[in-house]
């Protein structure tokens, strides 16, 4: 049986969850500086197996504009520069032998907003997440104030605490988004 304290616990466990990884997202979208969080979601064919180009490589960035991928293994090199290249990021890969060099178009206004409006998609998703956790909390709640195992007051309490903490972390997301909506449009 399931009390409501771990009820809750879970609920606001997994609530963080959902906000770390629309973090995660919204740190994978591309703003007019480079960062290798860019690279997060890029799988490179590596020896037949699809790999994360975090695993096969170290980033360096020497510019606002500029990022060089130095892959451990000089074999992956092609594969590094097809993923790249094949990518939503919109760039192309240079390759001197012993690094790829990749050089970020400045932003144009209108890829801007449609970054915007994707960042403001994976906030609402994120926030979606959220709100769907809490319900599924609520309803464990009811569920035991229904079989009376709690009482309606301890329910109602529970219900409160559940609320703020929902609350706490749409507001969370709306900070990640805001900072996301100005990283974005400072040219």
């Amino acid at each position: 049986m399931a009390d409501i304290s771990s009820i809750v616990a879970e609920a606001e466990r997994k609530m963080d969850g959902s906000v770390g990884h629309t973090k995660e997202e919204l740190g994978s979208i591309r703003t007019g500086r480079a960062h290798p969080a860019m690279f997060e979601k890029i799988m490179v064919d590596y020896y037949g197996s699809p790999t994360p180009l975090q695993q096969l490589a170290t980033f360096q960035v020497p510019e606002a504009r500029t990022v060089l991928i130095q892959p451990f293994d000089p074999g992956a090199m092609k594969g590094i520069e097809k993923a790249i290249r094949d990518s939503d990021l919109g760039v192309n890969p240079a390759n001197d032998g012993n690094v790829v060099r990749l050089v970020l178009p400045q932003l144009t206004e209108e890829r801007r907003k449609e970054y915007i409006k994707v960042a403001r998609t994976k906030a609402e998703e994120g926030k979606v997440a959220v709100r769907g956790i809490r319900r599924h909390a609520i309803d464990a709640i009811k569920k035991l104030a229904k079989d009376k195992e709690i009482g309606e007051d301890e329910a109602k309490g529970a219900e409160k605490k559940l609320d703020a903490a929902t609350k706490k972390r749409e507001e969370s997301v709306s900070e990640l988004l805001k900072a996301k909506e100005a990283e974005l449009l400072a040219v």
